[in-house]
């Protein structure tokens, strides 16, 4: 670890948690205002990419391995589906989500959650996967000799 790369190392660490934070409120507050999980799943993956770039693609591909990132995007696929389906077991149309919870409203609510849940880590995913693709071996400014 180079020194010199010490005040990028500490505003990353500074800044990663509010970015967390931030699609944490993008995600949830997306059935009732602008936002969602598309939004959500692209911020969550800007801040591993940032860790990523700043400290080293090889120490974000041990936190989150491929197999990892793989599988996310199945379990956010298979969210989003899933939630459509169900409601077709129930008697709606895929993704009328009326008969998911105790009354209507409730149901919308349940099922705009479980949609946009799945749509974030779907995109968060194929975000990260798409990181690991081009970054290749050479994704830290460790490798770079500033």
């Amino acid at each position: 670890m180079n020194d010199h790369h010490l005040i990028l190392r500490v505003v990353a660490r500074i800044l990663i948690a509010p970015i967390f934070l931030y699609g944490l409120y993008v995600q949830f507050h997306g059935d009732f205002g602008p936002g969602g999980g598309f939004q959500a799943g692209v911020i969550f993956a800007v801040g591993f990419i940032l860790y990523g770039t700043i400290f080293s693609l090889r120490q974000l591909r041990a936190k989150f391995p491929d197999h990892v990132i793989h599988r996310l995007m199945a379990v956010g696929v298979l969210m989003y589906g899933g939630t459509g389906v169900l409601g077709m077991i129930f008697g709606d149309n895929f993704l009328n989500y009326g008969q998911l919870g105790p009354y209507p409203i409730a149901a919308q609510h349940y099922g705009i959650i479980a949609v946009e849940v799945g749509v974030g880590l779907a995109v968060f995913a194929v975000m990260l996967s798409v990181y690991y693709a081009f970054a290749g071996r050479s994704g830290s400014i460790d490798d770079k000799d500033w």
